[in-house]
């Protein structure tokens, strides 16, 4: 049989930067590269069209830009065991390169059950890491200043012209047992962003270019901040872009003085996401329990009808509500207005925030698993060492949406309310519900929770809780394993 070596892609959907591949093309063996569709993976409960949709394209742009180099990325609707197994059985697969994943529990056990595989098979498998993110980490000792290193380290970029590359036959991949590849994957989506790393460029080119310029200004902004932010998020997450790529343009733009306390804000920003991952990654159980233990102890009876109005935006409250509607069509949000929903749920609306965890990640197309969960349980309140924020959805509102703006294109029910009183439609007489055609509890929902009340119940619930021994132990013991002292981060 011949000898092979593979790159197995995961989130790391690029041909920059890109370690694993540089590596493999180091040696001599031809390269099968190879992703799989997997159906665990599909079936999540995390998991929406939207994500392989996004990974389909990204997949299609990748094997174009190969042609080039007489090579392709071989795509697999199967679970990675069966795949190789076939490939083992078709060829002696010496290596195997690929990125570190920090993923769900899915994949983490996927992870272990490929190791093993590799093992028995005397497949060496070489992973490389990521946005700096280390595995076996056991505290933050030397985090940041090993960060920056990674983060100013040469980029990977392969020599692709010195490749050798095989191509599986088409009677090879079609004697695998595999699903076919759904039809709705390959249909365009216009108001969502499309996948790919020729893409995920065209953003990042504009960004750096112009629109950095109102980074600071509109990244509050539910509206502005769709063009004011980066919108680099999705091709962070699915790896179209790396994030030592982005943060060596950043870094190159300062020096030539352009925009750079704009810049400056925006990679402190990169610094945070990778921080959030190196948490994630040393604590993963968060996909599932609280971080702090404590709060364990804290009860939250579950409110289905208040969970579903939450999930469907038919809350009442105009931004939270077209917040919610606008994830569903776009699959994108600024971090404010994600902040803002989760403490809705959690806090006023004082449902766990395992009830709304998954259905956040299936509607964010940049979900990544490592900054979802640790920031999902922050906003929640339930670490008992960063400050609890309970946004009020109506002063966001008058603040980031003064003139209802993004309300009006999400909540069309309210189009003809005027800027002045569409942040609390409740509050129209019955003559100006007529005037602006919308009743409410009829057309758009009266609020479901009173806003007052219900956020001094949670406040007076969560500062008591945060006075609980099993609380402040288990506070000092995430202190002591995500931070360090006097430090950032």
């Amino acid at each position: 049989m011949q000898k092979v070596n593979v790159v197995w892609l995961k989130r790391d959907l690029r041909l920059k930067d890109h370690q694993a591949l540089s590596e493999a093309l180091r040696h001599s063996l031809p390269i099968i590269p190879v992703f799989c569709f997997e159906p665990s993976l599909v079936q999540a409960k995390q998991s929406d069209d939207r994500h392989w949709r996004f990974v389909w394209q990204s997949l299609v742009d990748m094997n174009q830009e190969l042609q080039r180099w007489d090579a392709k990325v071989h795509i697999f609707y199967q679970e990675v065991l069966p795949v190789f197994q076939y490939l083992s059985a078709h060829y002696q697969v010496q290596q195997v390169f690929s990125h570190l994943e920090t993923g769900i529990k899915i994949t983490y056990e996927r992870d272990k059950t490929m190791a093993d595989f590799f093992a028995s098979r005397a497949i060496v498998w070489k992973e490389f890491k990521q946005q700096g993110v280390l595995r076996g980490r056991k505290d933050r000792e030397n985090w940041s200043k090993d960060w920056n290193t990674f983060m100013s380290e040469p980029m990977q970029d392969p020599e692709l012209s010195k490749g050798k590359f095989l191509t599986l036959s088409n009677t090879f991949m079609q004697s695998i047992e595999q699903k076919e590849i759904p039809e709705k994957w390959k249909t365009v989506q216009p108001n969502m962003q499309k996948g790919g790393e020729s893409i995920g460029k065209k953003y990042m080119d504009s960004f750096f270019s112009d629109r950095v310029k109102n980074y600071n200004r509109h990244i509050s902004k539910p509206e502005l901040s769709r063009k004011g932010c980066s919108r680099l998020s999705s091709y962070l997450a699915w790896g179209n872009l790396s994030m030592r790529q982005v943060y060596q343009i950043a870094e190159k733009k300062k020096k030539e003085k352009f925009q750079v306390r704009n810049l400056t804000n925006f990679q402190s920003r990169l610094r945070w996401h990778c921080h959030f991952i190196q948490k994630f990654e040393m604590e993963c159980r968060m996909e599932f329990r609280n971080v702090n233990r404590g709060f364990d102890e804290m009860e939250k009876p579950l409110d289905e009808m208040k969970v579903k109005a939450w999930k469907e935006g038919r809350t009442g409250y105009p931004l939270i509500d077209a917040c919610m509607r606008c994830l569903k069509e776009t699959g994108y949000l600024n971090f404010r207005m994600r902040a803002m929903l989760v403490s809705f749920l959690t806090h006023h609306l004082w449902q766990d925030w395992r009830t709304g965890v998954d259905h956040l990640a299936r509607l964010f197309l940049d979900f990544e698993p490592g900054i979802h969960y640790p920031q999902f349980q922050m906003q929640a309140g339930v670490t008992g060492i960063n400050t609890v924020r309970i946004y009020n959805p109506v002063k966001q509102s008058q603040d980031h949406d003064p003139e209802g703006v993004f309300i009006k294109k999400w909540l069309h029910e309210l189009k003809k309310v005027p800027s002045s009183l569409i942040h609390e439609p409740w509050k129209l007489t019955g003559i100006e519900q007529e005037l602006f055609q919308v009743k409410i509890g009829v057309d758009y929902p009266a609020p479901i929770v009173e806003l007052e009340l219900a956020a001094r119940f949670a406040r007076e619930k969560i500062w008591q809780a945060q006075k609980l021994p099993s609380v402040q132990k288990d506070a000092e013991r995430i202190l002591n394993k995500h931070t360090v002292p006097n430090r950032w981060p």
